[in-house]
């Protein structure tokens, strides 16, 4: 039974980096002899000759050659174990879940989150798109660390701080409606059109609806991209974030029909954690980065 180690690997691969067992005996801080007995002993055990000795420098065999490139991904692997289990050691958490909420513009929110995950790279991301309620309960049944969404800030549970707000406009597309938009277009007058909402993404929590037309027929969609399309094509009415129509209703693709009862609305986006919670090291810090950021986050959109 082979009972190769870690140092024999290590030995070996200095002696093909360096080319000599004398050079790799002073990369790896070890005695050359040591470094010898240690590739000769792989060697054994292995039954293959691995390194020529008859040049000036060693080289590898044709066996050497195959067998280094799975020895260095040995030692890379052991390498990362030993990284993790230093993590882990020190209270650093492997892993951190985020949710970006529906309303939250993607580009600028995904770069906010590289810009920070690329200075922790032992730190897995799992990162959920979630709807309405959705980040919410994610969070209060602890499968979330962070969410960028809108809450109701008078919940004691939640530990947040404010972004920036993103403004809901109505919208139907030219041609849509039978009769002409005007500021004075009431509910009664909308409810037999189709209406374009987003799907609850929440299991367990009771589904909310904003700005529906009681009575009306609505299309439910996954995301807010599906239904600017389904509006787009004339599908279906809707409230939609300002930045993601605000080219279509400047090309006129797109037609507001805010008014007096229609007036839209105005939602704050925030960045929410578990109030009374113990957060782990890279959770504090990511949370201290938004902080910091906040001020220059997204101020196309604040």
């Amino acid at each position: 039974m082979m009972d190769i180690t870690a140092h024999q690997l290590q030995c070996f691969d200095a002696v093909v980096s360096e080319g000599s067992f004398q050079a790799a005996a002073e990369r790896i801080g070890r005695a050359q002899p040591s470094v010898s007995l240690a590739v000769k002993n792989l060697e054994l055990q292995l039954g293959l000759s691995l390194l020529d000795r008859s040049g000036y420098r060693v080289v590898l065999t044709e066996a050497g050659r195959s067998s280094h490139d799975r020895a260095r991904v040995l030692l890379f692997e052991l390498g990362s174990l030993k990284a993790h289990a230093a993590r882990l050691a020190a209270g650093v958490e492997s892993d951190l879940r985020v949710v970006i909420g529906d309303l939250c513009p993607l580009p600028e929110s995904l770069a906010l989150l590289r810009r920070f995950f690329d200075g922790c790279p032992g730190t897995r991301l799992h990162l959920h798109f979630e709807a309405l309620s959705g980040p919410w309960e994610r969070l209060f049944e602890q499968k979330a660390d962070l969410i960028l969404h809108h809450i109701d800030k008078s919940d004691p549970r939640f530990e947040f701080m404010d972004l920036f707000s993103v403004r809901l406009v109505p919208v139907v597309a030219p041609g849509f409606l039978r009769f002409p938009i005007s500021d004075s277009i009431t509910a009664e007058q909308m409810r037999e059109y189709v209406q374009c909402v987003i799907r609850d993404t929440a299991w367990h929590t009771a589904p909310h609806d904003y700005f529906m037309v009681e009575g009306a027929r609505s299309w439910t969609v996954s995301d807010q991209l599906m239904k600017k399309e389904l509006i787009l094509q004339g599908m279906g009415w809707g409230h939609m974030p300002s930045f993601l129509v605000d080219r279509e209703l400047a090309e006129g693709k797109l037609l507001p029909i805010t008014g007096k009862y229609f007036q839209g609305g105005k939602i704050e986006l925030v960045a929410a954690r578990r109030q009374q919670t113990l957060h782990g090291p890279v959770a504090n810090r990511l949370w201290q980065f938004i902080e910091d950021q906040a001020a220059q986050l997204l101020p196309a959109h604040r």
